[in-house]
């Protein structure tokens, strides 16, 4: 690991291929045998800077004959066409259903030529389209595909994870043009027991054509590349990813090196495939799954999606970029130039631009009314936090739903936006507000799961005797938790700009500030935690204008200091 170490997560070569800037997210796929509780669970951060924090809802319906589904853009929001309803939708709550069906994506792109832009269904609408009508993963791809042949699939290359309460699957997909309305695409069955991830790069590679078991794929993936000349060897040895969207430096760095992170946090081996991770190796190409050292809950998916890299060469803490607070983000774009090259800042899980994220838990051993949650949050996952809503639920928060504001229309009593105020101060001082933030999150979040044995062994109790009084029981505890958070997090906005305002961290004992001991409207005195020792050394290196303190001074202002650690003591 030594070998690939540097300080900075710059890099510090040129560039040959454009790096994605683009939207851009990150999933997690986790089946039964691989978690703590025999859940199938699926991680997604809607990433993208124009994405709007809600959850889109749903409810069960019957249709009238003729009746439409007016298909509008995904990411644009323009009106893109009609297909016919189906007699009877099912209920969907965000990206799962009242089945326990969860999908999730990333965009990978792929070959540019590939995209049928007058396709009527983009990967948003299928996803959303399906979830309200199929009740397993086997039959969501099954449904994939009959509706992009006939209705057309407008988006670029995607990768879906889709979980049913017993299987996990990745499923790629790319259109075939302008003018083709179909799509050619390849699903796989995740091994139980194994992880896999996906992070805006195409990941299945060759894959077993004989076996329908675990593997699907449509008829024409390969004669396709033929026809294109994107392949011309042995069926057996066609690569999905190396026909469709070919892996280059960028794609490597800033897209599957999310996925050597997850990889890395929860198996063991994966020094092995640094060097692919930061695009110094692309024929190093890592496995699509792997076994986890130990078997998974959603707290540690949840950890995972809040990830930058810490810990790795490539975490984003240590170097001058972090400022001297420590501040894991970099603003967009990724890449910039300095005297004539090119350089690329890391693009990690956690990102500021996340509209919301979630983690989903589905449970073959509980009744559909009980064992599907959707763990959901809004904005950047390392400053926000997750909340149950159980997808039997009858009703959505006031403060997730959608309408309540919008990315250019604050709402006083929307999610997205007092979680955004406070991560807008967490960004400025990482490593001391960033710090009460996540504190926050973790105790919201373990007070969740404890708390979900409890209200599921009495929402079964009610199943017995009454399903419907069950969903009613659980609706009214997601929408207690989501009003929760909502109230803590303004607490904490407040709580945040007295304990930090002016750079300093006011003292506090069990729970309150302490005071000055003459009047208990004035602190004690704050502290005033300065800046890392990178920072400072860059700055002194960078700017000539800083006189050396000259020695008799250094030592009057620590002999000050000295006195001051010696009162501090005297006082504990």
């Amino acid at each position: 690991m030594n070998k690939y170490f540097k300080l900075f997560s710059i890099v510090v070569f040129l560039l040959f291929h454009a790096v994605k800037t683009g939207d851009a997210c990150t999933n997690i796929l986790v089946t039964k045998g691989a978690s703590k509780d025999g859940s199938t669970m699926i991680s997604y951060s809607a990433d993208s800077h124009t994405r709007y924090g809600v959850i889109v809802f749903n409810p069960s319906s019957h249709h009238k004959a003729g009746e439409v589904v007016n298909i509008y853009d995904y990411e644009k929001g323009g009106f893109r066409g009609s297909i016919p309803q189906v007699p009877y939708t099912y209920s969907q709550v965000g990206h799962m259903n009242e089945y326990q069906l969860s999908i999730g994506e990333t965009t990978f792109g792929g070959r540019s030529e590939l995209q049928n832009k007058s396709g009527i269904l983009d990967y948003g609408s299928l996803i959303y389209v399906v979830l309200q009508r199929a009740k397993t993963a086997r039959e969501a791809i099954q449904l994939m595909d009959e509706l992009v042949q006939e209705y057309g699939y407008g988006s670029v290359g995607e990768s879906f994870s889709i979980a049913d309460k017993n299987e996990v699957w990745i499923m790629e997909i790319i259109g075939k043009g302008e003018g083709n309305k179909g799509a050619v695409w390849v699903a796989r069955l995740l091994p139980d027991g194994y992880i896999s991830s996906h992070a805006n790069h195409a990941r299945i590679t060759t894959f077993p054509l004989n076996d329908p078991a675990t593997t699907l794929y449509s008829k024409d993936v390969i004669t396709f590349a033929r026809e294109k000349g994107y392949f011309n060897g042995n069926d057996e040895d066609f690569s999905f990813s190396d026909a469709y969207a070919p892996i280059n430096f960028s794609a490597a760095r800033a897209c599957e090196a999310r996925v050597w992170s997850v990889f890395n946090m929860f198996s063991e081996g994966m020094d092995k495939y640094l060097d692919y991770a930061m695009g110094h190796n692309n024929e190093n190409r890592m496995p699509l799954w792997v076994k986890p050292t130990n078997k998974l809950s959603v707290a540690d998916i949840s950890r995972a999606m809040r990830d930058h890299y810490e810990g790795t060469p490539m975490d984003m803490t240590k170097d001058f970029g972090a400022g001297g607070e420590g501040t894991p983000y970099r603003w967009r774009p990724m890449s910039f130039e300095v005297d004539g090259k090119k350089y690329l800042n890391e693009r990690a899980i956690a990102t500021q631009q996340s509209g919301f994220w979630f983690v989903t838990q589905s449970r073959s051993f509980l009744p559909d009314e009980i064992g599907g949650v959707n763990w959901f949050g809004v904005d950047d996952a390392a400053t926000s936090c997750l909340s149950p809503i159980y997808t039997s639920s009858r009703k959505i928060s006031e403060h997730i739903r959608t309408g309540n504001g919008s990315i250019i229309e604050y709402s006083p009593t929307a999610s997205f936006w007092i979680f955004n105020r406070v991560a807008q101060f967490a960004y400025l001082r990482y490593n001391t507000v960033g710090k009460s933030v996540q504190e926050c999150a973790n105790k919201f979040e373990s007070e969740s799961f404890a708390a979900q044995e409890g209200v599921e062994r009495a929402a079964l109790e009610l199943y017995k005797t009454s399903p419907e009084k069950a969903r009613e029981f659980l609706t009214d505890y997601s929408l207690s938790r989501g009003a929760e958070l909502f109230n803590t997090w303004n607490k904490l906005d407040k709580y945040l700009m007295v304990k930090y305002i002016d750079g300093n961290v006011k003292k506090e004992e069990n729970g309150k500030f302490l005071t000055n001991g003459n009047s208990d409207r004035i602190p004690a005195s704050p502290d005033t935690p300065g800046y890392s020792d990178i920072w400072k050394r860059e700055v002194v290196k960078s700017s000539p204008i800083i006189l050396l303190m000259p020695d008799a001074e250094k030592k009057e202002v620590e002999n000050k200091d000295k006195k001051r650690d010696k009162n501090k003591k005297k006082k504990k």
